[in-house]
């Protein structure tokens, strides 16, 4: 892949992404109006969270990461990667069913291990009721995630960074006709939850179907590339564990903290827009473009790739994170603070968004350094480097919790996400010469940082000359789309005269 389909690639996933991340905005805005931060909306969080949980293990998560090298390099090398893939389709099916029932009848404990804070109230009965619900999303999002790699993995990237736009169009069908019929929004958003998984799942196969990779249901069986599957998916498994722990001391700091998961998901919805933006849609095209150019002896290519991958991220990435930490107010009280979600609530989730803003290049550059490893069916380090930032996640965050409140959770992941990135950097010196920096990167990182400043000084100023029409019932919406309008304007104008980047490069990659 040229470098520049290798952007264009970018561009695809990044802008189906950035429309699910609207719609998954539209949904939030629904719930949080709907529900506030109140005990419905707390229970139905955590249910959700739980399939999530365990789909990062199975799903986009340790499964796929060992997934995709091997099936990529049997697709450079003319093997016969729809035999492998019917096999891993055959082995993690069983393996999520077996899970699913578990998960379903052990559902109590799941919701202690989430949020302990829950138990005694009616809370804990809300989201042990979901979360029986919503689980079953897990084995069908799991077998859309290895599809929908599948298609990466053959440069269709297009229907599988759509699939996930079902989901929030879905929720928001829900919520209109719960309001419209009178159901029971708690019950008509858990239902929603494992139709949704259904509705992806049926999306990507087919697509893959067309693309010539049809699945045939088989027996599971041990093969010898299914046996080195498990064993490379292993410590990758084991690293989504610790980012799971992370999250558990979390969400368990939280539901101490009254209203206080309702803030941190809200906060977490904001800065993953461009998280999931610029970080999904690089791990998703970097790390098959990678294993491929491995399995062709392309070194220069693969540093190119990602040079590329990293000048992408940082250009993206360092200005929302600067928008997102000088105006934090502003967006929070205008598109989540109306009906049940009150000016009490919006200090706290603005005070989370700016935490988790400091962390954001972090949490892109993590996508950027990891295919390094994975590609080359690596997992074992990033595992060890995951167990170093747990630790620095559940000090930071249970130790501090009695002394800042539940903002500590809010620290202890930016914190915990700047050492993995540290001690990914570190571990990739030893690899070869697609881990080097490039001139190009070099010379460019610098002046996108001075650009995202000269942006964010004047969104700083300019918030504070026009902060009433944030206030203001028929100017509100206006006062932050004209904010968000000059701060792209500034950026813009600023990165091209800096030099940080070329306006050019990005019309050619939508063009390709």
């Amino acid at each position: 892949m040229k470098p520049i389909r290798l952007l264009a690639g970018f561009v695809t996933v990044g802008g189906w992404t950035f429309i699910s991340r609207i719609f998954g905005f539209a949904r939030d805005i629904m719930i949080a109006a709907y529900l506030g931060a109140g005990p419905v909306a707390e229970a139905f969080l955590i249910a959700f969270s739980l399939p999530n949980l365990f789909r990062r293990f199975f799903g986009e998560g340790a499964f796929n990461m060992a997934f995709i090298p091997m099936f990529s390099k049997r697709v450079e090398r003319g093997e016969d990667a729809g035999a492998f893939m019917d096999d891993a389709i055959a082995a993690l099916g069983t393996l999520l069913i077996a899970l699913t029932l578990v998960g379903t009848l052990a559902m109590p404990w799941l919701v202690v291990a989430m949020a302990s804070g829950f138990i005694g109230d009616e809370r804990f009965d809300l989201a042990v009721l979901y979360g029986r619900i919503a689980f079953p999303y897990v084995l069908f999002i799991s077998l859309a995630a290895l599809l929908s790699g599948v298609l990466n993995a053959t440069g269709r990237f297009a229907v599988a960074a759509a699939a996930p736009v079902l989901l929030n169009v879905l929720f928001i069908g829900a919520m209109v006709l719960a309001a419209r019929l009178g159901w029971d929004f708690g019950l008509a958003l858990a239902w929603t939850v494992p139709v949704a998984g259904l509705a992806q799942l049926a999306l990507v196969w087919q697509a893959a179907a067309r693309a010539g990779f049809a699945p045939r249901l088989k027996r599971p069986r041990l093969t010898p590339e299914i046996r080195r599957l498990a064993i490379v998916a292993a410590p990758a498994a084991l690293a989504g564990g610790v980012v799971q722990i992370n999250l558990l001391v979390g969400r368990q700091v939280a539901s101490f903290f009254d209203g206080a998961v309702v803030w941190l998901s809200l906060a977490d919805r904001l800065y993953q827009l461009p998280l999931g933006v610029v970080g999904i849609a690089i791990g998703v095209v970097l790390l098959p473009d990678l294993s491929r150019r491995l399995g062709a002896g392309d070194s220069a290519g693969g540093q190119a790739a990602f040079n590329r991958a990293a000048e992408i991220s940082l250009a993206l990435t360092v200005p929302a994170a600067v928008a997102l930490l000088v105006v934090p107010v502003p967006l929070v009280s205008v598109l989540f603070g109306r009906g049940a979600f009150g000016p009490e609530d919006v200090g706290p989730t603005a005070l989370a968004l700016a935490v988790y803003a400091m962390g954001l290049p972090a949490f892109v550059l993590q996508k950027v350094l990891q295919p390094l490893y994975f590609a080359r069916e690596d997992t074992r380090s990033p595992f060890r480097f995951a167990l170093f930032a747990m630790v620095v996640n559940a000090v930071v965050a249970i130790g501090l919790a009695p002394l800042i409140g539940f903002i500590a959770a809010a620290l202890a992941t930016t914190l915990a996400a700047w050492a993995m990135v540290l001690l990914l950097w570190f571990g990739s010196r030893r690899m070869g010469v697609e881990a080097e920096l490039d001139t190009r990167f070099r010379a460019r990182a610098p002046r996108i940082v001075l650009a995202a400043s000269v942006m964010g000084a004047a969104l700083w100023s300019t918030a504070l000359w026009i902060g009433p029409g944030f206030e203001t019932a028929g100017l509100r919406y206006a006062a932050l789309a004209g904010l968000v309008a000059l701060g792209l304007a500034v950026y813009a104008g600023a990165g091209q005269a800096l030099g940080a980047f070329r306006l050019g490069e990005f019309r050619t990659a939508l063009r390709g």
